[in-house]
Parts: structure tokens; sequence; C-alpha cells
């Protein structure tokens, strides 16, 4: 198996770097075990909540849950690790367009197989992330000295991808039994690079950050960005290492393909604007969508919002959507900032599960 860690696009992973890499892998691997020698099974059942509009297959790794078959004419993974919403967002984008073209979507969220190495992992790293990403909203000097300096430029440098390419070992025995042919499109690196480190053939990365980062890359696979800026910096990469000069990508490794929206919203544009037009002409109340991730790291922004928009939801002018996902603790603390919020809002949690997630 190709070493990732120590060369990427051309570019030399200096040897302190590289051991940093390895004993990162070495942690992980003695604190989760290390199944790369494992053979799970894996099997393909209808998605429980994607199935009835999207037609979306789950692949089900060690579990022995559905059918072993694959449409390897038809098929196509959509590669996710339900590490905060954005990411799962664009991966329904992806399954959405998939559906669209004729192609047979498969769910494959490598954050939801508990048996493997694979989903320790990343839950682990995802626990940290929202820990940090939550600690950055409530503390000003943490977010000053070690949230936007990690984000900004720590995840940037090459180096770091070192330490993904290694990790990622880890996630890829659940990738043993799948068809190598079937195209995977990975909507967050690591399930990209997990393909790849267990030979799957066709491999998309979507890159989801329009800020140039070294820590989405995933050398082998075709990586798609969202804007021309972002197609610059990805393809020289920018500022990915302090004082040097880096190889740039290949430019068949890099393409532009505008933003990730489901197919539904784009082919029905022209009528939802018509019918928006409608409403404002009859003077009914204008929609407002809020959608927040689990962290909840844009609370008190979303807060501020609805605050705003309060005295208009009074007056009729205005109605507001919030989505929390199956993260029932946001709406908990949106009602503590805004205790108005118990009086007028009605909620939809007839089906929660304290137990399980939402899909």
């Amino acid at each position: 198996m190709k070493d990732r860690a120590k060369i990427i696009f051309g570019n030399d992973i200096g040897k302190k770097a590289y051991r940093k890499a390895v004993r990162g892998k070495k942690k992980y691997a003695k604190k989760f075990g290390d199944d790369s020698c494992e053979n799970y099974p894996v099997r393909v059942k209808k998605n429980d909540c994607l199935y009835e509009p999207l037609g979306v297959e789950d692949i089900r790794v060690a579990d022995g849950e559905g059918e072993h078959s694959f449409d390897t004419e038809k098929g196509l993974i959509v590669g996710n690790i339900r590490m905060g919403f954005g990411h799962y967002r664009i991966s329904i984008a992806m399954a959405s367009a998939a559906h669209a073209l004729g192609y047979t979507p498969y769910w494959m969220d490598l954050n939801s197989y508990p048996e493997t190495t694979c989903t320790k992992v990343i839950g682990a790293q995802n626990d940290l992330y929202s820990m940090g990403s939550r600690l950055s909203q409530k503390f000003k000097l943490f977010n000053k000295i070690v949230w936007e300096p990690l984000n900004y430029e720590g995840f940037r440098q090459l180096t770091y991808n070192a330490g993904d390419q290694k990790n990622a070992e880890l996630m890829a025995s659940v990738f043993r039994n799948i068809p190598k042919e079937l195209p995977v499109i990975g909507t967050h690196v690591w399930p990209a690079q997990a393909a790849l480190h267990e030979g799957m053939k066709y491999v998309v990365n979507a890159i989801p950050d329009n800020w140039p980062m070294a820590l989405h890359f995933a050398e082998g696979s075709v990586h798609l960005v969202q804007t021309h800026q972002a197609y610059m910096g990805y393809r020289i990469l920018n500022g990915m290492a302090k004082k040097k000069v880096l190889k740039p990508m290949p430019a068949d490794s890099l393409k532009y393909t505008g933003h990730y929206i489901d197919h539904e919203l784009v082919s029905n544009i022209e009528k939802d604007c018509e019918l928006r037009l409608k409403r404002k002409e009859n003077g009914e109340p204008m929609r407002f969508l809020l959608t927040i991730g689990g962290a909840g790291a844009q609370r008190e922004l979303f807060s501020a919002v609805i605050k705003h928009l309060l005295p208009s939801v009074k007056e009729n002018k205005a109605a507001i959507y919030i989505n929390i996902g199956d993260y029932k603790k946001v709406w908990d603390e949106l009602k503590r900032d805004i205790p108005s919020l118990n009086m007028i809002s009605k909620t939809h949690f007839d089906k929660w599960d304290d137990t399980k997630s939402f899909c």
C-alpha cells in the first residue's frame, strides 16, 4: 500500500512531521485497536429516511442487516462522517443529484459502524472538534489564541494532511468488501482517503470549505471546489507551507463545480420564486429557515436573528422555521436564550427518542 503521508503532490513531508503522523496513528490504534486485517461483512438496506424521496440505500458494515448485492452498473457511494450539519447537507445534495441522473445512491456513514476502529477514531475526533467549537463561542481568548489559528492556519498546513492520511489507514477496512469499481464521492476527506487506502478505483473528494486547507487533500482522488478563489488557492497549495513555495496539484486532480445543491431545489427555482412573490403580494408572512448543527457553534448568532425577527413574527409579517436535526439540546439552549419561544413556538418532537438519533 502506498504511503500517502510521506509525499503529497510531489512535496516531501519532513521526517519530524512524518514521525509525528506515525505516532498519532499508533496512539489511536492503541486506544481503539487496529482492525486493518479484519474482513467485515458488508450489506445493503433501504435508508430509513432517504430511500423514499431519493432511492438511497444504506451500506451497513459489520452489523448483519440487509442484502449482499450492489448495483455495480448504476451504483454510486456517498461517503460521509456525520460531522456537522454542513457535511450531511452536502451528502444529501450529492445523493439527490445522483438519483436525478438515474444512479443508485449508496449512503456510507463512516461514523455509524460502532464495532470498527474507523467509527471509534472518527467519533473521538468529532467530540474534540465539537468541544473546541463550543469553547470558541464561550471564551473569546480561547477563540483568539487557539481556535481561530488552528482552523485558519493549523489545518492549512501540508503537514496536517500527513497526520490525517495516517489516521485514515485505520478507517480503510470498512471498504474492504465493497466492489472496487463503485465510484465514491466523499463529502469529508476521511471517506475519500479511506477509500483510496483500500483500493477504490474512482474517488471524488467534494471539498466543503472555500478557504484552501491541506486538511482536505486526498491525493489520488478528483477534488471538487465550489468557487474560483478556492480553485486557485488549492491548485497552488497557497500558504500550505511556511516560507516555502510548494509544487502545485496536477490540473486533472482539481475541478471547479459550483455549489453543491439538491436537484429538487435547483429544478424548482423558477416556480418557487413565483410562489414567493405571490406570498408577498398576498401579504403573507415571509418565511425564514434556520438550520443549526449539533455543536451549536453559531447559536448566539441564530439567537440574535430570532430576537430581531420576533416582533415581525408577532405582527404576522415573518415566520421562522428552525431545523435542529437530531440535536434537541440546541433547541433547549435557544429557549434558555429566548424564553418567549416557549409561548409562541410549535414543536415537532412527536417521534423523538433520546436513545437514538434521527436520520
